[in-house]
């Protein structure tokens, strides 16, 4: 005599099986890895613009101009630096919320939306791997920029090599990656055709990033000071800043890393929140 299957009560009621959070996370986390792995081009256009960006105008203005607010024997390639690791996790961040319009028209993103798994954890996965990339390709900056450094590429720059220092640097890096990816995703999500957010993103995270203090400083800007001191953006570049620097007095002008902490988790909570709310309405 054969035994008799047991069937769990879930399924005899008509109610699936709801997968864990964490494998879901971890699962469309994965997926966004895979993806840019296989699109070469996407890496390309995230990394290497922002190299150029620095190398070009790091080696051009150092030896010309001097930042205002940076006397203290700052280099202005040492003070785009950080800016330029800001400009990849952005980026990335862009990259990232495509593939969320890419996966609605390719019709994933609706299979994933009917599946029983939490809307909370189909945000969490694509910020998640948007994220994790953004925070690889940036160390992979920062590994480039101290090789070319010892070659002579760049002028010479003093950074905090120190363990504070440099989980500091991976914390911001993670801190805007995580919500310039919730930012992307906010707009994806409302926009069917990559043209229309490609437009839409130029207009916004560009000026966004300008506005940050990565490319100048605050001090001496006139007006756009208070654009500035708004931009939340400026928070992660100065804390990232902060958390690189090896003399503290030329980071003196900077918010205080507190403020930077606070206003930078503050951000990416209120995007994720806004994301999360969003695709919950959302009906198939």
């Amino acid at each position: 005599m054969t035994a008799t299957p047991r069937i769990s009560p879930a399924l005899n009621e008509g109610v699936p099986l709801r997968p864990s959070m964490a494998l879901a996370v971890w699962s469309l986390t994965k997926r966004e890895l895979v993806r840019f792995v296989r699109q070469r081009s996407r890496a390309i256009g995230a990394f290497l613009q922002p190299v150029i960006f620095w190398v070009l105008f790091g080696t051009g203005l150092s030896g010309s101009f001097r930042m205002p607010g940076t006397e203290g024997g700052l280099s202005y390639a040492e003070f785009f630096l950080p800016g330029i690791a800001a400009m990849i996790v952005m980026f990335t961040a862009i990259f990232s919320a495509i593939s969320v319009i890419q996966d609605r028209n390719e019709g994933f993103l609706q299979g994933v939306l009917v599946s029983p798994v939490s809307r909370t954890a189909i945000v969490l996965g694509k910020l998640c791997g948007g994220t994790l990339l953004a925070l690889m390709q940036g160390l992979l900056f920062l590994g480039l920029a101290g090789v070319m450094q010892a070659t002579g590429l760049v002028p010479a720059m003093q950074w905090n090599l120190s363990v504070g220092g440099m989980a500091g640097t991976v914390a911001f890096l993670v801190l805007m990656g995580f919500g310039l990816c919730g930012l992307g995703y906010m707009f994806a999500w409302r926009l069917d055709s990559i043209q229309g957010f490609h437009a839409i993103m130029s207009v916004l995270l560009f000026p966004m990033w300008l506005l940050s203090g990565a490319f100048f400083p605050a001090a001496g800007s006139g007006w756009l000071k208070w654009i500035i001191a708004a931009n939340p953006l400026t928070y992660g570049v100065a804390g990232l800043k902060r958390a690189m620097a090896s003399d503290a007095a030329s980071v003196a002008p900077l918010p205080p890393m507190g403020l930077c902490v606070a206003v930078s988790v503050a951000f990416a909570v209120v995007c994720v929140a806004i994301d999360v709310v969003m695709t919950k309405r959302h009906r198939i």
